[in-house]
């Protein structure tokens, strides 16, 4: 927690009112311009307390209008009302001004980022740009001096265009990346750094005007907007320049490369006019703007988003109250504003600015304010330093912010409640105390006797004595911090002696920081090193040499804080990394063997070389409660060395502890030697308290949060400002002695690290039961069931011990120790174990059984439903008895046991019942309310709940009771209701009225009890019907009473057959002959029948020539060969599903042979009456396939032809196929043609498919006179005919000879077809050639020579010629008609030009294109 200390500065006596202030950038140094009309102005410099610089003191018969430090030296511009520029120097005072170039009022004064550079400007519109050295003095005079003409109200210098990034050069290089490495050798270009400095600049003018000045002082106009220029910003992340108008118009512009700007974006910021406004721009890039309002608007120009922060009444503020300034710190995230009622609103930005902002109140958390005298008109916070100044209007204020101081030692606690007072709390002797201290309390020191405090300069000791508290004497130190100064330590008696001197060298570095525990001290220094001093004697000796960290921990930026232990052997060190960061590890200098080992919370584990013991469950589940953690405070016990206790929080929380509520957890260590770092507790801390202040066994101490209703105390009040908890083995035992408390302290430690034996032996002598029961609680803690058993042995808790022994069965240790935890009325412990293994269904019952009944509803609805209803059901009960039954009800209902539940619950309310009853409407309660009433005899009443209740049966046995028959019957028919008609049936059967009795037997289909009463009285026409509707038992007792009795034997046997004693009816119905009865019994026949049964029946129906019938028994019978004689005797088909069932599979019924003969014959039968496929079907089955071949050759189905043939692949099946296919139209499907042929060629019958070639080539002839086709199918028949062998006895050689005489023929015949365009003579006389050789037809055929002759005697006009070679070939072939080998074209034309009537010839049309049958013949 932090608190400002506000400090006024110390102005000299004749100061005006304060109009300006302005912190340097870097150092702690405020400067102060103040104004009056009368007397002019001056400029004062002023330290982080308000010291006023009495050198640098400057003032004019002028006033001050603009102050500017340099960005890196201490030297502030100052521009006057009458256009002086002066320099003034820290702490020298030094003053330089500048040449005079302005005669104006100074409106602008500016910097560049190094102070390289200076622009000044004035109200008449002159610029000057001067330069100055590295020390920043003036170099001569100005660099250039522009006009503008107009007033110069802003001005700021654009960023330097990035150079080369080493840094990332230098990463790639690592990585290899050799273009990067070339940049940094010789051999590459030189790195391009870029300017150290931006040096161009833009300047605006009240005409609303930008002009931009180059690197070179060349000035140029940018834009202009309409109103005068009141802010100017530039966006470096989008590179955007940003501006403010007088009318708060924002415009954004995106600057070109080439120069100019393109507007963007343009927005009217909201504000009441004619207030003062105060607009500020951060790093983050919000543009934050107060306006005279009690709100604040923050514009987010990278997210597009925007903000409203208010001021909160009940924080503190006033109603009305004003904001008239703002001020951003960008290191602390903090957005200060000023207010008219002399408050300081402050928010802290709770998300990081990389984390996504959702909403205000989520972003920015508002504090409790700092009060100031006055109207706060102006804020600015200064360096590194947390400094805020505040001007009041009347004088100026620093507040420094100041982390409270608490201290703790020898059973003495002080905590700061404020900057000048502390609560101090002596727990021995009970009494707390409030110091109201005159100075500043910038640190505590307490002892058993003493509190001492400081301000940084002086030192004041308190006497404690009982109740009082004694001044006694103040003491005036060089150093603020820990009464150090330069290189030296002193140690001061109370009198303020120098007691002794510790000298540390160069090397070691100043001393820092300072701890204390018991009779040792550690230091640490600036340059990381650490040394620890014995101070158990007169003089402070050195414990150890001094230890160089950074020679140990990599990464180490500097130390944070320092502590040792009680014996000096172990030092804890936090330290922060050097990008500032502070580090996840907690580092331990082990002072005899001189390491330095760690332990990290962000994974939860001690470093690698730190013994161990093996990790169990319960350590993993430990260590993941603080892990990604990160450490902020440490002790080490007063007394014992070995326990360490660190406070920790969420690693991204860090940097908001002192700000915000986040999660802390206090981690409790042991640490040895020994055994290294071990987890002994971890807890979080409670939301009261605030910081941990130091740990004493048997306490955790800690500061308690400081109430914000008040500031200051009244005198004789005082706050408890410390919290004391009991560490977890001495919950209990906060009282016990000396001796008790080292034995729980190790037996934990042995328990710790797992050595049994020795932590029974550290507790052997303890008697006590409250020791044990500590231990026993923790075991829950460190899961150790096996030392709890004992613990509760010794405890005598029989109990306990039992339901410990019981939970053992589950299988999750977490409930073994939650059960352990119960026991222990531990049971929070309990819940977060149950909630860590999820067993939610336990954690249920814990609720429910510890009274928590919204929890146990919560588990129940979201994680436990199987118990939802029991839940309800337990709640209710619960409700019940604590006399809620309002809500009790409801949850009976939800519980689903409202109606057993409720009526029990109400029923010595009767009148509340009754109305419950008519509310719910559901016959359950109807019925339970209806049975209440027939208990009072309320039967009338009974009988309309009854009937609501819609419970037929009691409507009839109350009628009944009542004698109303009548009205029963009627609802016992009108409802068919079967145990309405039940009890009416009983109840006319006790009357004797056996008819009625049957008759609602029957409708209750209580059909034993009719048939009963049917063969008592003699009613045998009903008993059929009855015993038809009943089951099979009452069915034959039905026929047993039937053959008894020797009459209506036909209904005995459908009984029989009905009951399902299927051969006791055939038995019967054979012996009285009823053969209509045995045609319905065989209709039910099977093969599971017995076959001597179905044999005889079978008999029966061939004698009345029932054939078909008869065929399925005997089938049924497996008596086959019978089966089918008969089938051929009396030619009944044989269908598909007869076949199947004569198809034997079993190879116990028939032998192989037997059943492929029997196959066989099925499939002769088959083939008979024409069932071809069936025939085929069976034929395969007997493995006969040549004959199934047939079969399916016979019924024409080609498809399944070529199927088989491809499926059984057997040459003869093949060559059958192809036999059955050249039957078909083959011509016409080139698919069959294809087949054909391979066929023939799987079948290897080669002569076949020689033939099966001639009859193509020929039909090539005969159809299309297409002898080239023709002549290669020939030559294909030529080549199958000569691979065949000859079984012929030398036929296949006359064969041959045959088809190469053909084959010669044709050639001789295509090539005159060929030769004839080229030279015809030359192809006529080969023609009438090869007209003289012999056998010449049906080669080629002697029309087709003929009329290749008479159509070129046609073409060439030699009609007579013509005319002679056609009378010529009508004598050779008498029978045809000649004229179809001649072109109708041919014929006319003779016709025409012989004069001869040749008539139309019998032209066989030609087949079109697309037909053509074009087989590539060509098979190998």
């Amino acid at each position: 927690m932090a608190v400002y200390f506000d400090h006024r500065i110390e102005a000299p006596e004749n100061s005006a009112v304060p109009s300006h202030l302005m912190w340097h950038s870097t150092l702690p140094v405020l400067a102060v311009a103040s104004s009056s009309p009368a007397s002019g102005g001056s400029v004062d410099l002023y330290l982080q307390q308000g010291e006023h610089v009495e050198s640098c003191h400057v003032e004019r018969p002028h006033q001050p209008t603009v102050l500017r430090w340099h960005p890196i030296k201490p030297v502030l511009a100052v521009g006057w009302e009458n256009g002086e520029v002066a320099l003034l120097i820290h702490p020298s005072g030094d003053q330089t001004v500048l040449p005079s170039s302005h005669t104006a009022h100074i409106t602008l004064l500016e910097w560049s980022t190094s102070g390289s550079r200076l622009v000044t400007g004035d109200q008449t519109g002159a610029l000057a740009v001067w330069k100055l050295d590295a020390r920043g003095r003036l170099l001569g005079n100005h660099l250039v001096k522009h006009e503008y003409n107009k007033p110069l109200t802003c001005c700021i210098f654009r960023p330097a265009s990035p150079g080369d990034d080493v840094a990332m050069l230098a990463r790639a290089s690592v990585s290899g990346d050799e273009s990067a490495l070339d940049m940094f050798s010789w051999k590459g270009a030189p790195l391009k750094m870029g300017p150290q400095e931006g040096l161009a600049f833009y300047v605006s003018t009240a005409d609303g005007k930008v002009h931009v000045v180059d690197e070179h002082c060349k000035t140029s106009t940018l834009l202009s907007v309409e109103g005068s220029i009141k802010k100017l910003f530039y966006f470096e992340k989008r590179e955007v320049f940003a501006m403010i108008t007088d009318t708060l118009m924002l415009s954004q512009y995106k600057l070109r490369p080439e120069g100019g700007a393109q507007e963007v974006m343009k927005v009217k910021l909201s504000s009441k006019a004619g207030q003062n406004i105060d607009i500020i721009w951060t790093e983050d890039s919000f543009l934050i703007t107060a306006t005279g309002e009690q709100t604040i608007r923050l514009l987010d120009l990278e997210r597009d988003a925007n903000y409203v922060l208010s001021l909160d009444e009940t924080l503190g503020f006033e109603k009305g109250e004003m904001i008239n300034c703002v001020s951003y710190c960008a290191a602390k995230e903090i957005l200060a504003a000023g207010t008219s009622h002399g408050h300081i609103a402050m928010w802290k930005m709770v998300m990081q600015p990389s984390s996504s902002r959702l909403d205000t109140k989520a972003l920015w958390k508002l504090q409790t304010p700092t009060e100031i005298e006055g109207n706060v008109t102006q804020l600015q916070w200064g360096s590194s330093q947390n400094l805020l100044a505040a001007n009041n209007s009347q004088t100026v204020l620093i507040l420094c912010e100041h982390v409270m101081s608490a201290h703790y030692n020898q059973q003495v606690a002080a905590v700061q409640l404020t900057p000048t007072q502390l609560s101090i709390s002596h727990f021995t002797t009970g009494v707390h105390l409030a110091l109201q201290s005159d100075m500043h309390i910038k640190g505590v020191c307490v002892s058993k006797d003493s509190v001492t405090v400081w301000n940084g300069k002086l030192v004041n000791v308190y006497e404690l004595s009982g109740t009082v508290l004694r001044s006694t004497g103040l003491l005036r130190t060089l150093n603020p911090l820990f009464l150090l100064f330069c290189l030296n330590i002193f140690f001061r008696l109370l009198q303020g002696t120098v007691k002794q001197l510790l000298t540390f060298s160069k090397a070691e570095g100043n001393p820092v920081l300072l701890s204390v525990c018991q009779s040792y001290l550690v230091v640490g220094t600036d340059t990381a090193h650490i040394r620890v001093f014995d101070l158990s004697r007169r003089d402070a000796k050195a414990h150890c040499s001094a230890k160089n960290l950074a020679d140990q921990i990599p990464n180490l930026g500097a130390l944070r804080s320092v502590r040792c232990n009680a014996n000096g052997s172990q030092v804890s060190i936090l330290i922060s990394q050097v990008n500032g960061r502070p580090d996840h590890k907690v580092y331990f200098y082990d002072v005899e063997m001189d390491t330095v080992t760690h332990f990290d919370f962000f994974t939860g584990r001690p470093s690698s070389g730190v013994f161990q013991p093996e990790e169990s469950d319960k350590q993993k589940f430990q260590g993941a409660e603080f892990s990604g953690r990160c450490p902020v405070s440490h002790f080490w016990d007063e007394s014992e060395p070995r326990l360490f206790v660190c406070e920790t929080v969420k690693s991204s929380s860090v940097q908001r502890v002192l700000s915000s509520q986040v999660d802390v957890s206090v981690v409790t260590l042991f640490c040895t030697q020994e055994h290294g770092l071990l987890l002994q507790d971890c807890f979080p801390k409670p939301s009261g308290l605030q910081a941990l202040l130091a740990l004493d066994v048997p306490y955790y101490y800690f500061s308690c949060k400081v109430r914000t209703e008040s500031t200051v105390l009244p005198p004789g009040q005082f706050s408890h400002m410390v919290s004391r908890r009991a560490l977890r083995d001495f919950v209990g035992l906060e009282g016990c002695e000396k001796a008790t408390r080292d034995a729980m302290l190790n037996f934990s430690f042995y328990l710790t690290i797992g050595d049994m034996d020795e932590a029974f032996k550290s507790i052997k002598l303890i008697k006590s039961k409250a020791v044990w029961e500590n231990m026993a609680r923790m075991c829950v803690k460190t899961r150790h069931l096996d030392v709890a058993r004992v613990c509760l042995g010794n405890m005598g808790i029989a109990r306990a011990a039992k339901a410990v022994k019981e939970a053992e069965a589950e299988p999750e240790p977490e409930a073994q120790v939650a059960m352990l935890a119960i026991q222990l009325n531990m049971l929070e412990d309990a819940e977060k174990l149950y909630k860590s293994c999820q067993r939610h269904d336990l954690l249920n019952a814990l609720y429910q059984a510890s009274g928590q009944w919204p929890q146990a509803l919560e588990t129940a609805e979201s994680h436990d439903r199987i118990h939802l209803r029991t839940t309800y059901y337990n709640y209710a009960k619960y409700l019940e008895s604590m006399g809620d039954k309002t809500m009790a009800l409801a949850y009976y209902e939800k519980s689903d046991t409202h109606m057993v539940e409720v009526p029990r619950m109400l029923q010595d309310d009767t009148s509340s019942l009754e109305i419950y009853v008519n509310k719910m409407k559901d016959r359950n309660i109807y019925k339970w309310w209806a049975q209440y009433l027939e208990s009072q005899s309320d039967m009338e009443t009974a009988l309309q709940f009854y009937e609501r209740a819609q419970d037929f049966l009691s409507l009839v046995r109350v009628h009944c009771y009542m004698g109303n028959i009548q009205e029963a019957s009627q609802i016992a028919n009108d409802t068919g209701d079967r145990a309405a008609s039940y009890h009416l049936a009983r109840h006319y059967e006790g009357h004797d009225d056996i008819k009625q009795a049957v008759h609602f037997y029957t409708r209750a289909q209580a059909y034993n009890n009719a048939i009963r009463l049917c063969k008592e009285n003699g009613l045998d026409d009903q008993l059929m019907n009855l015993a038809l509707l009943s089951n099979p038992e009452d069915m034959m007792e039905a026929a047993c009473y039937y053959e008894e009795k020797g009459t209506h034997m036909d209904r005995a046997v459908a009984l029989y057959h009905k009951a399902g004693y299927v051969s006791k009816a055939l038995e019967l119905a054979f012996a009285t002959e009823q053969f209509s009865a045995l045609q319905l019994i065989a209709e039910d026949l099977n093969e599971n029948c017995d076959p001597a049964l179905l044999a005889r029946c079978s008999e029966f129906f061939i004698k009345h020539s029932q054939y078909e019938k008869a065929v399925e028994l005997l089938v049924a019978a497996k008596k086959y060969n019978q089966a089918l004689e008969l089938c051929l005797a009396q030619n009944l088909t044989i269908t598909e599903d007869l076949a199947e069932r004569m198809t034997v599979t079993d190879s116990k019924d028939l032998s192989e042979d037997a059943r492929k003969e029997l196959l066989e014959q099925i499939a002769d039968c088959c083939m008979r009456q024409g069932s071809y496929h069936l025939a085929t079907k069976k034929y395969t089955q007997a493995g006969n396939k040549l004959k199934a071949m047939r079969a399916l050759l016979k019924s024409g189905d080609t498809e399944k032809i070529v199927f088989f043939a491809n499926v059984s692949r057997q040459k003869e099946l093949f060559i059958m196929a192809a036999n059955y296919l050249q039957s078909l139209d083959w011509r016409k499907n080139p698919e069959i043609l294809k087949t054909i042929i391979g066929f023939y060629t799987k079948g290897k019958a080669p002569d076949l498919l020689a033939g099966f070639y001639e009859v193509c080539a020929q039909v090539e002839i005969d159809e299309y006179q297409d002898y080239e086709k023709a002549l290669d199918a020939l030559m294909e028949a030529f080549k199958c005919l000569s691979k065949a062998k000859d079984t012929s006895g030398g036929q296949q050689e006359g064969r041959l000879a045959d088809l190469q005489h053909k084959i010669s023929l044709i050639k001789k015949f295509v090539h005159i077809r060929r030769l004839y365009p080229d030279d015809t003579d030359e192809a006529v006389q080969l023609c009438e050639a090869l007209l003289e050789e012999p056998e010449l037809d049906p080669a080629v055929r002697i029309g087709d020579a003929f009329g290749f002759l008479v159509e070129h005697h046609c073409q060439q006009g030699n009609f007579q010629t013509a005319y002679q070679k056609l009378e010529e070939l009508q004598k050779l072939l008498p029978s045809q008609n000649v004229r179809y080998y001649i072109s109708q074209v041919s014929l006319d034309a003779l016709q025409r030009e012989m004069g001869v009537p040749l008539g139309r010839s019998d032209h066989r049309p030609s087949l079109k294109e697309d037909d053509e049958v074009e087989e590539e013949l060509n098979v190998s």
